[in-house]
């Protein structure tokens, strides 16, 4: 959640923090701070608020050769410069910043009070800073490793030390960490967004792994000193591609950019000769995809809804049975893992801590887990058992527009070759290959009725509390819409079926409780509109989004957003369009900061 950056080379360390944080601002941004090994020792310097605020409290003449820096996203202590990252230890020599959470750093705090260490933030970081200083180990490697083997819990951590100028210490646990490797210059990031405008040659490390890094290279290793020998390997991102450009936030632009990475996603994908889809990424072939009788999609938040949409597309298309289950939840229950049940995986980022342990728990009780992820190299995408890669691009807002989209296409595809090596014929095939290959145009006539949706989401900017509705398919549609408003107007907003109306939520209908309702015109739609008749006849405003053919007859005043027609198994996806940009829409009325909601940061990394 937080964001780490480090660099050790010939330049000016200062620079390349500064960049490296603003390009990692959207993985937290209540306080940040750089630790830089200057000519006179180390020198800290920290701020509450964003990166542009922490450039206020800079000295212009800042100069040092190798340093590290952090934008946090609070999990022990409020957002105060005391507990904004880096922490130092007692002598002020070793600096470390941190992402993850220390389990037993209650603990080690009371074990160094009672030393007379004197604790300056209320954050779990702090003790690592005072357990490396407190090392006398020949090297650095070695001072964090001693530290490392007294803390229980997560992290991705720099660690820098005056004892050796020349040196950054990283280590990873859970948390995500990389190395960019430059030309007698070496970078570290939690994110490739922090590097990539230096090099395009990187290391992932795994869990367990630590590495030196200098200006002339690096090492890996574990904690007993042994050489992991990680090579360097290429990431495609292009630095333009994590600029805002001509918009006014991430979220517009990633909104228009919908379309176009549709179609790259898409491509090579559908196979119109045999009607089925392309998923070498996978690593299952026809007879293997068959043999499972069930599909689980696990996932967080937008991620988890969207697998639900993805559940109800296998089970129309597959009929085999399909459901999706919160990740945050899995392991805690003790879930039985079945060998016939394939498992998904969703995150955009590929480091949603909660997904990943998941991940490991399916994988420890021998379950078959594929991801869907967009981060290539992502710690999701490199421990599951193969996958399908969303190819979104970069991803800046915190709030998932096209990634989000880019998830549900790919559960199409997966239900369309589930459905091709089951009992779905060649004819059906072929239908929904029409229909997957039509949504890019078809996002794209959404986006350009964007006009018509912000003038919607005027009359509802005002509202205190909105319902969002819809049925079956058009269920996680709702929920999806209901989570958008949620993360960036921070006007309330509640998801239910339309069926469960009348068991007790209906209540709460008034006129001054909007409802969004989710019509598709599909087998439900009058059990839709006699849904939309019980609202209105109890002074309920409503906005159906729907389908041009459905006629609202006695609906009189009613207002709505019509949705291009696909396959009535595809139609959900089309459907979220309208929810973004009007959520959007009320955000920006509201004046909210769009790209960045209050405490929430875009990859979760923590439980």
């Amino acid at each position: 959640m937080c964001g780490i950056v480090g660099y050790v080379g010939g330049a000016n360390a200062v620079p390349v923090l500064l960049e490296g944080l603003t390009r990692l601002e959207y993985r937290g941004y209540d306080s940040a701070g750089v630790g830089v090994l200057t000519a006179n020792g180390p020198k800290v310097f920290r701020a509450v608020g964003r990166v542009r605020d922490l450039e206020q409290v800079l000295p212009k003449r800042l100069t040092g050769k190798a340093g590290i820096g952090h934008t946090r996203w609070a999990t022990h202590g409020p957002a105060t410069e005391a507990n904004a990252h880096p922490h130092a230890s007692a002598d002020g020599r070793t600096l470390v910043v941190h992402n993850g959470i220390i389990d037993n750093s209650a603990t080690l705090r009371a074990r160094l009070a009672a030393d007379g260490v004197t604790l300056t933030s209320d954050t779990d970081t702090e003790v690592l800073a005072h357990l490396v200083g407190a090392s006398t180990a020949a090297t650095l490697e070695e001072r964090v490793i001693e530290a490392l083997a007294q803390i229980t819990g997560t992290y991705a951590i720099a660690v820098v030390d005056a004892d050796f100028p020349g040196t950054i210490v990283v280590a990873r646990q859970g948390s995500p960490l990389i190395l960019g490797v430059g030309e007698r210059e070496m970078f570290i990031g939690s994110d490739a967004a922090a590097l990539v405008r230096h090099t395009s040659s990187v290391v992932h490390l795994d869990d367990g792994e630590l590495a030196t890094v200098t200006a002339t290279g690096f090492r890996t290793f574990t904690a007993d000193q042994a050489d992991t020998g990680k090579q360097p390997e290429q990431i495609d991102l292009v630095a333009d591609e994590l600029e805002v450009g001509g918009h006014a936030n991430f979220m517009h632009k990633e909104m228009l950019e919908q379309p176009a990475s549709l179609r790259r996603m898409l491509s090579g994908r559908l196979d119109e000769r045999f009607a089925t889809a392309r998923l070498d990424g996978l690593g299952l072939d026809p007879r293997e995809l068959r043999t499972f009788k069930r599909v689980k999609a696990i996932g967080c938040g937008s991620a988890f809804y969207v697998g639900q949409l993805g559940a109800t597309m296998i089970e129309d298309l597959a009929r085999i049975p399909a459901d999706a289950e919160a990740a945050s939840e899995f392991r805690y229950r003790n879930p039985i893992i079945e060998p016939d049940t394939l498992y998904v995986a969703v995150s955009q980022s590929g480091e949603t801590a909660d997904t990943l342990f998941a991940v490991r728990e399916i994988q420890r009780k021998g379950g078959r887990v594929v991801g869907l992820v967009n981060v290539v190299g992502s710690s999701i995408a490199r421990e599951c058992d193969g996958g399908i890669y969303l190819h979104a691009g970069p991803e800046i807002s915190v709030c998932s527009t096209k990634a989000l989209t880019h998830m549900a296409v790919g559960f199409a595809l997966l239900a369309l070759a589930l459905g091709r090596v089951h009992d779905l014929s060649y004819a059906e095939g072929s239908r929904i290959v029409r229909g997957i290959k039509a949504i890019p145009d078809q996002v794209q006539q959404i986006v350009d009725g964007e006009a018509r949706i912000a003038d919607l989401a005027a009359g509802l900017s005002d509202a205190q509390s909105l319902f969002f509705i819809g049925r079956v398919r058009g269920y996680p549609v709702a929920r999806e819409g209901a989570q958008k408003l949620k993360e960036i107007s921070y006007q309330h907003a509640e998801a239910y079926q339309s069926s469960e109306l009348k068991h007790g939520p209906l209540a709460l209908i008034s006129p001054e409780m909007p409802t969004v309702a989710i019509v598709p015109d599909d087998e439900l739609l009058e059990r839709n509109l006699g849904a939309l008749h019980e609202v209105t006849a109890r002074g309920g405003e409503v906005l159906a989004v729907t389908h041009e053919a459905v006629e609202l007859a006695g609906l009189d005043g009613i207002q709505r957003i019509d949705v291009p027609r696909n396959e009535v198994e595809l139609d959900p996806i089309l459907l979220m369009i309208p929810l973004q940009l009007l959520a959007f829409h009320i955000a920006t009325r509201l004046g909210r900061d769009i790209d960045r909601p209050r405490n929430l940061a875009k990859s979760v990394t923590v439980e």
